[in-house]
């Protein structure tokens, strides 16, 4: 009786583990995307394109892509929170 009590705790705490790692791997895969994509939209504004065409193409309000462009710290700390 032990050993199964043992074998269906330790199921379940694998599951618990599982999800929590998909929990925290997702959030930062969410932080990294989010970073590349403020560069990218730096990098297109440096090379002429008008921030009502970036806005336009990613679906962003105009305030914040200007935001994004001009102080990126701050936009990445705000997105994250």
């Amino acid at each position: 009786m032990r050993r199964r009590l043992d074998d269906a705790l330790g199921w379940l705490l694998l599951r618990a583990a599982v999800v929590l790692h998909r929990v925290v791997a997702s959030r930062e895969a969410t932080r990294r995307l989010r970073q590349r994509r403020n560069e990218a939209l730096r990098r297109a504004h440096r090379r002429g394109v008008p921030v009502e065409v970036l806005a336009a193409e990613t679906g962003l309000t105009q305030s914040w892509v200007r935001y994004v462009i001009r102080d990126p710290e701050k936009a990445a700390v705000e997105e994250a929170a």
